[in-house]
């Protein structure tokens, strides 16, 4: 009785360990290789053309290699990049499950006179 205790109490450890393990520290994530047009439509910035268009460039042009090649998708520039590059990865499990909302930066007083 008591190994199988002790067995149940080590499996529990590693079980728990590997869940931690997929998501480190709670970082929530979609992966742009197998994520659908739902699930990419949860990052922040993304809605359904764009999420349209990075599914379209990813059947055309394969897997991405890394979160950067997002920028060569239309729509796309280094500045959304940078708001993207938290929540996305090329390998592992699509882990967000609710949309991001990052809010824009105030204008300036220039730009807002132009």
């Amino acid at each position: 009785m008591k190994t199988t205790t002790v067995m149940c109490v080590m499996l529990a450890l590693v079980l728990a360990g590997s869940a931690l393990a997929a998501s480190p520290a709670g970082k929530e994530q979609v992966n742009i290789n197998t994520a659908s047009v739902q699930e990419l439509q949860l990052l922040p910035r993304v809605g359904p053309a764009l999420a349209k268009r990075i599914v379209d460039f990813r059947t055309a042009n394969g897997a991405f290699k890394a979160p950067e090649e997002l920028a060569r998708v239309k729509g796309i520039s280094e500045k959304s990049l940078a708001t993207l590059a938290p929540y996305v990865s090329v390998s592992g499990t699509t882990t967000l499950k609710e949309k991001v909302r990052v809010p824009r930066a105030p204008k300036t007083a220039a730009k807002a006179q132009s």
